[in-house]
């Protein structure tokens, strides 16, 4: 268990030089490490609003648990000239309330959200040394390193996520005179309210067992909480069962609810069945007998097909099982984690942010696999068992787009389904919802989907109601939004609130693990071919796709290698004969026999493609802009100019050509 014990102080007069306990010591030491002096003028470093409204979108979870249990907190110690602080796990203030006359001010010390209370920016300070310290702290007066903060006496709480990960700091800081033994108490019993919040939520669909060694304590924060899988695997477990269960959450990982309990998830249910009283005993694997409580929601498999129901009746559906292990082999990030660095940083960004809900937004050239990528961050996440529902923003027309991604009820327009239809949003409840090229969303929709994504509530079209949704985002777009954000294309206060996360794909021309990611999209053709013929790449073709450009990346290489492998012969071997014409005429457009002397199959893969164009430029140029004569002085196809140069305008002389 971490030690989630406070250093208390006596309480000491102004004048009083205050007693420096090891560990305000020791965030004293570092304070002078950061290059900090006492008499310094504190740097804040407030966050515009546009950058705190990302901060508070990225923590949205944790505000929306956390603000009630604050309001609550406020009205036991209103009066008393203190306030309450709600910090992210980086030290910045999202919310803060309090006493009016504190507030003021505490104004002047920027207490206030998007100021940053780290120890390197602020020396010691109850909410910057929890942080580092990772347990509760009280700072008094002068304890605080900087002069300025010495008026103030502090008592924060680290928050941790269901995984025992540190998200923020719950913080009660008031005039250090009017100190109060326990402010301490209250806040820790505060955190311990947002923890068994988060917890609830977090793990609502799956067996939780609720218990303590005393039935009155049942139903109060001082039960311990544990979550299992459907089949007994541990989940996690609060602090309140971490310390019943005598182990740290690493420990009981490597349990299971058979080990730590005495019995299997069936027996369990088994039990629930013919019991009859209040509580369940159960046995602890360390000899103590509990009172429990058992929760346990199995939604089912199977769900009517979503046209035969209202987006009502859509919304209170049961969802699909949950924590199923994905069978299909493209499902996990391990999978897309080939060797390359480029794309093994992504994987590891994106790790760090899964279930923590944070939006992400994925970038890169089109055919790059944005959507592969979404599709194996949502079967890596906690919401895998529920479903993924892709929308292409740009592939639906304009005037349908709102009905599909919202929904419309019956006789909401003409021509709609009898009975409505349940939109995409409402589709992925419970799991995530894929926004490809999210860039071409038309404009007043964009105003639609920000107000969801602000109050989680879908309207269908026709309909007066408004139905919740829990829906994890992923977007992906090849367009530059900051650029369609100046010329007002695309909404500033949408992208801040989809931008949680940007990673860029880049694309295949730039990857160093080719031969890794063709042999495993060549698996896949044979199983597509039936499975019993191996494929293999030559020797001189490997060498040429070292050398392409692929300028339709993975949609190209996709589309050659699955026409390849139907072509081969029986050794199952790709050869040139097997490749498609315009991949040569691509790799020809400055061949050995060009006059213009680059052979293209010599240069390196990152120079093909602008070498390429250039020397396209100047032959068109040298005919007069006529591409046909172009075309036959370098043995290509006008198609190849074409897409070697979109915007390049064909001269009118080469009809006469």
């Amino acid at each position: 268990m971490r030690d989630n014990t406070y250093h208390a102080v006596t309480p000491f007069a102004p004048n009083e030089t205050c007693w420096l306990t090891p560990s305000i010591q020791k965030s004293h030491e570092r304070s002078e490490v950061f290059g900090l002096s006492e008499s310094m003028r504190p740097d804040y470093d407030v966050l515009p609003a546009g950058e705190l409204a990302l901060k508070l979108e990225q923590n949205r979870i944790l505000c929306a648990h956390a603000t009630p249990v604050m309001e609550t907190l406020h009205e036991q110690i209103v009066n008393t000239q203190s306030m309450i602080v709600l910090t992210d796990a980086e030290g910045l203030i999202l919310h803060s309330i309090g006493d009016d006359d504190f507030l003021r001010r505490a104004e002047k010390v920027a207490l206030r959200p998007g100021a940053n209370w780290a120890e390197n920016r602020q020396g010691t300070n109850a909410i910057g040394t929890a942080l580092a310290e990772r347990s509760a702290t009280v700072v008094h007066g002068e304890q605080h390193y900087l002069a300025a903060n010495r008026f103030l006496t502090c008592s924060s709480v680290p928050i941790l996520d269901p995984y025992g990960d540190l998200i923020g700091v719950l913080d009660v800081t008031g005039d250090h005179r009017s100190y109060h033994q326990h402010t301490m108490a209250l806040a820790k019993m505060s955190v311990q309210m947002i923890e068994n919040h988060l917890f609830a939520n977090t793990f609502r669909e799956t067996l939780q067992i609720a218990f303590h060694g005393r039935p009155e304590f049942l139903g109060t924060l001082m039960e311990g909480i544990a979550a299992f899988t459907c089949d007994g695997r541990f989940l996690s477990a609060n602090r309140s069962a971490q310390f019943q269960l005598g182990l740290p959450l690493a420990g009981l990982r490597a349990h299971t609810l058979s080990s730590l309990f005495g019995l299997t998830s069936a027996q369990l249910i088994d039990r629930l069945r013919t019991h009859r009283d209040r509580h369940l005993s159960l046995n602890l694997s360390n000899g103590a007998v509990v009172c429990a409580n058992v929760r346990f929601r199995r939604a089912t498999v199977a769900e009517e097909p979503a046209r035969s129901r209202t987006p009502t009746e859509a919304a209170a559906a049961p969802r699909s099982e949950p924590f199923a292990t994905p069978t299909h082999p493209l499902s996990k990030l391990g999978y897309l984690d080939t060797g390359d660095p480029q794309i093994a940083a992504v994987i590891a960004k994106v790790r760090k942010v899964i279930g923590k809900n944070i939006p992400i937004l994925i970038t890169g050239e089109t055919g790059t696999g944005k959507e592969l990528l979404a599709q194996a961050i949502h079967n890596d996440s906690p919401r895998r068992a529920g479903p993924f529902v892709a929308v292409n923003c740009a592939s639906i027309p304009e005037t349908l787009i709102e009905s599909e991604l919202f929904g419309y009820e019956e006789g909401a327009f003409t021509g709609a389904r009898r009975k409505g239809a349940v939109g995409k949003l409402l589709q992925a409840n419970g799991g995530t919802l894929f926004l490809d090229e999210i860039g071409d969303m038309p404009y007043p929709l964009q105003v639609r989907l920000l107000r969801v994504l602000q109050e989680r509530l879908v309207n269908p079209l026709g309909s007066t109601k408004s139905i919740p949704v829990d829906v994890a985002i992923i977007c992906a777009t090849h367009r530059d939004l900051r650029e369609m954000i100046a010329q007002s294309r695309f909404r500033e206060d949408l992208y801040y609130r989809l931008n949680g996360l940007v990673v860029k794909l880049p694309p295949l021309r730039e990857r160093t693990d080719l031969s890794a990611v063709i042999k495993k999209m060549l698996d896949c053709a044979a199983a597509e071919n039936g499975g019993g013929q191996a494929l293999s790449i030559a020797d001189d073709v490997m060498t040429l796709f070292g050398q392409c450009a692929w300028p339709g990346n993975f949609r190209q290489l996709g589309n050659l290698l699955r026409t390849a492998a139907v072509m081969v012969d029986a050794d199952g071997e790709i050869r040139r004969e097997h490749l498609p014409d315009d991949f040569f005429d691509d790799l020809r457009v400055v061949g050995p026999s060009s006059p213009h002397g680059v052979d293209v199959l010599s240069l390196p893969s990152g120079r093909l493609h602008d070498v390429a164009a250039s020397v396209i430029a100047n032959a068109v140029a040298q005919h007069g802009g006529n591409v046909s004569a172009a075309a036959r002085t370098l043995g290509i196809s006008r198609n190849t100019i074409y897409r070697k140069l979109p915007a390049h305008g064909a001269n009118n002389s080469e009809d006469a050509a």
